[in-house]
């Protein structure tokens, strides 16, 4: 009889011992499991650490970006920011520039200044988006920064482009559609809305075929108000390498158009450093 419970105590012990090998190796795979999957995360998981402004700070046009970004969310040394409001809608954008080396997969310093145009919006995000030259939609990333707008008074003005889609056949040189711009309410209208003209079409103003035949970085130098007649006075800039007497006509009922909107201006004369008769010629 005692060699039976012997032998009983013995199988019940060997069982158990089988089962606590079997559980200290399952744990012991778990763990190498654990640390294999934690070791396996992207060396990358937070690209972007933004030093100003912060999350959720009230910002105004220009606005100063700085912070710091992984190597690899660079290319040439920058990447892309724009600035949107809760509607998605696109108020300004720019470039980050590295303030270093950048071929590294380590943090690079970066900054940018970046001018955006007022919104009724009370919020929006600043979007930081990774360079991808290659295009392909597997390389893309971005990160949103949410901001809040200063509260401004504002009005809407209109500026006048040509447009492709609007205008397949492209035959009458003068034609020009008007676009609303919301600026900041000034009492220099005149000179807000050539501002808005100089500065061309949006990106989606440009997918819906508007275009402008007025060269980029023109600066608009005076503006004078006499007598119903605006007189606006141009850099060289925008007379370079102009030709064709369908472009200069363009540019000339682009500028007039968005001048003639306002009651108070029934005619407009161009110049170029003062000069107003030999200029924008075909």
């Amino acid at each position: 009889m005692k060699k039976i419970l012997l032998a009983i105590v013995i199988v019940i012990l060997g069982v158990s011992l089988v089962w606590f090998s079997f559980y200290l190796f399952k744990q012991k795979n778990t763990n190498e499991q654990n640390i294999t999957n934690t070791n396996t995360n992207p060396p990358i998981a937070n690209p972007i650490k933004i030093t100003t402004p912060e999350a959720n700070a009230e910002v105004v046009s220009p606005i100063t970006i700085t912070g710091q970004a992984r190597g690899p969310w660079f290319f040439e040394a920058s990447f892309p920011i724009k600035i949107i409001d809760d509607k998605d809608i696109e108020l300004g954008q720019g470039i980050a520039q590295a303030q270093g080396e950048w071929m590294t997969e380590d943090w690079v310093s970066f900054s940018a200044t970046l001018s955006f145009n007022p919104t009724t919006s009370t919020t929006g995000f600043i979007v930081f988006q990774k360079d991808n030259p290659s295009g392909l939609p597997q390389n893309d990333a971005s990160f949103k920064l949410p901001i809040k707008f200063t509260p401004i008074e504002t009005s809407t003005i209109q500026v006048f482009f040509s447009n492709s889609q609007l205008d397949t056949a492209m035959l009458d040189c003068q034609k020009v559609y008007a676009i609303d711009r919301l600026i900041t309410k000034t009492e220099s209208v005149g000179t807000a809305a050539i501002t808005q003209l100089l500065k061309g079409p949006t990106e989606p103003e440009k997918n819906q075929g508007y275009f402008s035949s007025i060269n980029s970085d023109v600066t608009l130098q005076s503006l004078k108000i006499d007598k119903g007649i605006a007189y606006a006075d141009f850099d060289a800039k925008l007379n370079e390498a102009v030709a064709g007497s369908c472009r200069v006509t363009n540019i000339r009922s682009q500028i007039t158009q968005t001048l003639k909107q306002f009651p108070t201006i029934t005619d407009v004369v161009i110049s170029i450093n003062g000069e107003s008769e030999a200029i924008l010629q075909p």
